[in-house]
C-alpha cells in the first residue's frame, strides 16, 4: 500500500475540490494519505510569485473555473464572502487536531475546507472560526507555538521537497501539482508503463531558454 502526501492550503478552491474528488479518481487503488496544511503564500514568497487572485484577469478566469469543475464533478462550492484572506488560523487550527508526530485527519481537513468553500461566508470571522474550533476539538491551543511551528516545519519540508503550489500530491519521488494532476497520480499508482520510460525524466530536466531580466529594484 503506498502512502499519499496531500499538500494544501485552505485559501486554495482548487484543494477543496481535489480534496472531494480524491477518493473517486483512486478508486479501487491500495493507499494511504497524509494530509498536510501549509502555507501557500510562503510558496509564492519563496518562488518570486504572485497567486491567481492578486492578478484581476487570472482571478476572474480563476472562480470561473473552479466553479465550472464543481458543477462538472458535482462538487458544491461557494466563493466565501472575502478571498483571498488570511488561512493561518485554520491550517494552524488542522494542525492542531493532530496528535504529537502525526498529521491532522481527514474529518479535520474537510471540516477545515468545508468551513471557507461551503455556504460563501466570511473565512476568518471570528465567530465561525470559534464555532469551527469547538466543534473540532483541537489538542492543543491552536495559536499556541507548538501549532505554528506545525504548520512552519510543514511548509518548510514541502519546499524542500520541490512544492511550489497547492495541491500538491507526493508519491514516492514524485510531486503531482493541481485538481487536474489526480488523475495522472493514480495513474502512476496503477503502474503504468508511461512512468517507468524515459518521457518524466527528459521533460522534468532543465534545458536553455530565454530568461527575462530581473525587474528594476
Amino acid at each position: 500500500m503506498k502512502t499519499l502526501d496531500f499538500w494544501f492550503d485552505p485559501v486554495s478552491p482548487y484543494a477543496w475540490l481535489a480534496f472531494q474528488r480524491l477518493p473517486e479518481a483512486f478508486v479501487g487503488l491500495s493507499y494511504s494519505v497524509r494530509y498536510r496544511p501549509i502555507v501557500f503564500a510562503a510558496l509564492l514568497k519563496h518562488h518570486a510569485h504572485k497567486g491567481p487572485a492578486e492578478i484581476e484577469p487570472k482571478r476572474a478566469w480563476t472562480f470561473r473555473q473552479v466553479h465550472w469543475l464543481g458543477h462538472r464533478h458535482c462538487i458544491p462550492i461557494d466563493t466565501p464572502a472575502r478571498h483571498p484572506f488570511n488561512p493561518l488560523a485554520l491550517s494552524r487550527l488542522a494542525w492542531a487536531t493532530a496528535p504529537a508526530g502525526e498529521t491532522p485527519g481527514r474529518h479535520a481537513c474537510e471540516q477545515v475546507l468545508r468551513h471557507v468553500w461551503i455556504g460563501g461566508a466570511d473565512a476568518e470571522a471570528a465567530d465561525r472560526v470559534a464555532a469551527l474550533r469547538a466543534e473540532l476539538a483541537p489538542a492543543i491551543d491552536p495559536a499556541g507555538d507548538e501549532a505554528k511551528q506545525r504548520l512552519r516545519a510543514a511548509t518548510d519540508d514541502a519546499l524542500a521537497k520541490g512544492v511550489f503550489g497547492v495541491p500538491t500530491l507526493g508519491i514516492d519521488d514524485k510531486r503531482f501539482w493541481g485538481f487536474d494532476a489526480l488523475d495522472m497520480a493514480a495513474g502512476y499508482l496503477r503502474g503504468e508503463a508511461w512512468f517507468s520510460g524515459p518521457a518524466w525524466d527528459r521533460e522534468g530536466a532543465p534545458r536553455p531558454g530565454v530568461t527575462r531580466p530581473a525587474p528594476p529594484s
